[in-house]
């Protein structure tokens, strides 16, 4: 599972956010010394972020620019409960598609008093995809919401990321520490990583004060993470908050880039192929004994083989690595369902920390 760590933001809507543009909401994350980012991929059964008007999905070069740079990228939707199945294939077809870490439930008022819909919804997305990270998202005080179905969306989920807006207060280390309190008598229980308040509403602004208290708060309360609603308000709105948070130094969290090929075994364990795919140039060429394959397209097809026949149960481990920043050697190993273990030998050329080409003495 991805673990979360450190600070982050959630995106609404990606045009509102540096004027869309992803190298630039990449660099902005990594100079404010983020960890992740959390970007809405659906409303409802609808896809999110999506330009209608060109066809052009807005969320993967976003994707991509972050995770070059060593950001975790989660996908966030915000769910009814009217149609539950329908919901779930709009959530399953979004992470089988984009290069996402982990998936957040946003779920409100919509899903007060739908138990059997949040199980339908729950069990559809599980039984597609029983290992991939996912978190809910909803109110802070459960005990102000007794008829959302809490249990049935948290004993499927490894996170829980309640909303902990102090609006018309100054206290978020008080009304964090009650959420937390709350929850604790909830089973089961799921590590809190909260939301705080980055935006204004109804003539109240949050304080660099009230920041620094809710960051402080989740650290000593050990909690390995803390993101704030939301990037589109804040950087636009309130540059003297989005500072704050961009100052405040995270225990033991840095913003040290993982090596690509560090990166890539990560995402063969996870079999995710699009978080792979990221990693690849547009034009890449992978060449291995059998074969030369061109592009993201066909690179999207060699993964999905690997995984899906030969190396379906199997697992991978990085033995070594060296060379400089545009060449590097590596040294890996295939474990088999069967316990065989295949040694490879690879080169890859980048550019821009992306694999331009890749030569691999894989056998297959």
């Amino acid at each position: 599972m991805a673990l979360i760590n450190g600070k982050g933001y959630y995106i609404w809507k990606i045009p509102s956010c540096e004027g869309g543009d992803p190298d630039t909401i990449a660099l902005v994350a990594q100079q404010a010394g983020l960890q992740h980012v959390f970007i809405k991929i659906a409303n409802g059964i609808y896809d999110y972020n999506y330009d209608s008007s060109t066809k052009k999905d807005l969320i993967a070069p976003v994707c991509d620019a972050l995770l070059a740079k060593g950001i975790r990228v989660w996908g966030w939707h915000y769910v009814f409960g009217d149609l539950p199945k329908d919901e779930a294939k709009a959530a399953i077809r979004q992470i089988n598609r984009l290069p996402l870490d982990g998936y957040i439930i946003d779920a409100e008022g919509e899903y007060k008093d739908k138990y059997t819909p949040c199980r339908i919804f729950m069990n559809e997305l599980r039984a597609a995809l029983p290992d991939f990270p996912m978190a809910l998202s909803s109110y802070r005080y459960p005990n102000y919401h007794l008829s959302l179905p809490w249990k049935d969306f948290l004993s499927k989920c490894n996170y829980n990321m309640p909303q902990v807006y102090w609006e018309q207060a100054h206290n978020p280390g008080e009304q964090l520490l009650r959420s937390l309190k709350e929850f604790q008598l909830i089973e089961p229980f799921r590590p809190i990583i909260p939301t705080g308040a980055a935006y204004a509403a109804g003539g109240w602004i949050p304080t660099v004060s009230d920041i620094r208290a809710f960051l402080d708060t989740a650290v000593s309360l050990n909690m390995p993470a803390a993101s704030f609603w939301s990037w589109d308000y804040c950087r636009l709105k309130l540059p003297d908050i989005w500072q704050a948070i961009a100052d405040y130094q995270w225990p033991g969290s840095t913003t040290v880039l993982p090596s690509v090929p560090e990166l890539w075994i990560e995402y063969l364990n996870k079999k995710n192929i699009p978080l792979l795919l990221s990693l690849y140039d547009e034009d890449a060429v992978f060449v291995t004994s059998k074969q030369t394959i061109q592009g993201k397209n066909a690179l999207n097809g060699w993964f999905s083989a690997l995984m899906s026949t030969l190396f379906s149960n199997a697992t991978y481990s990085l033995e070594s690595f060296s060379g400089t920043a545009i060449t590097k050697k590596i040294s890996w190993k295939i474990t088999t369902a069967d316990n065989r273990i295949l040694s490879i030998a690879d080169t890859i050329g980048l550019q821009d920390n992306k694999i331009l080409y890749h030569y691999s003495s894989i056998q297959y």
